[in-house]
């Protein structure tokens, strides 16, 4: 019991950051006011919100040049990494680019937040780590990829 344990104890966090990150992105790219460069709820309000907060005020500068584009750009990301983690479809891709959006994020929007553990985009940052070292061994589309390449070299 304890080695098929060990040996799935990444699903639960595959699962949660999975479904987490496509729910996000669907919530992203329906939101009309959160696709909107002005107005309360739009993704230009909250980028000139957090701009001076920042730890890379530069970054949140790049978001505003096009903030639709960005927030369309962020909102598919989401939902192309979870659907991948979810999928155990390249598996440590999908969670490095869940990792590069939640450190973005943790270094514009949520920088400011004290105590620093309220925050979550550390939390999600730290949270994609395992998956980006381990990937997903089981019950994914990598380790039936993997198992018919050694059968096909077999």
């Amino acid at each position: 019991m304890r080695a098929l344990a060990a040996r799935h104890a990444l699903l639960p966090l595959r699962i949660f950051l999975g479904v987490t990150f496509v729910y996000a992105g669907l919530d992203k790219l329906t939101d009309s006011a959160f696709l909107s460069s002005t107005g309360d709820g739009s993704i230009g309000e909250l980028m000139r919100g957090v701009r001076d907060t920042s730890a890379i005020p530069a970054m949140v500068d790049l978001a505003l040049k096009a903030p639709v584009g960005f927030a369309v750009a962020l909102a598919i990301g989401e939902l192309l990494v979870g659907l991948g983690v979810l999928a155990g479809l390249l598996t440590r891709l999908a969670a490095l680019g869940g990792a590069l959006i939640s450190l973005s994020l943790w270094l514009t929007v949520s920088w400011a937040v004290t105590p620093y553990y309220y925050g979550n985009d550390l939390i999600y940052l730290m949270a994609w780590l395992p998956l980006v070292l381990a990937g997903a061994p089981y019950l994914s589309l990598d380790s039936v990829i993997r198992s018919r390449r050694s059968r096909r070299t077999a």
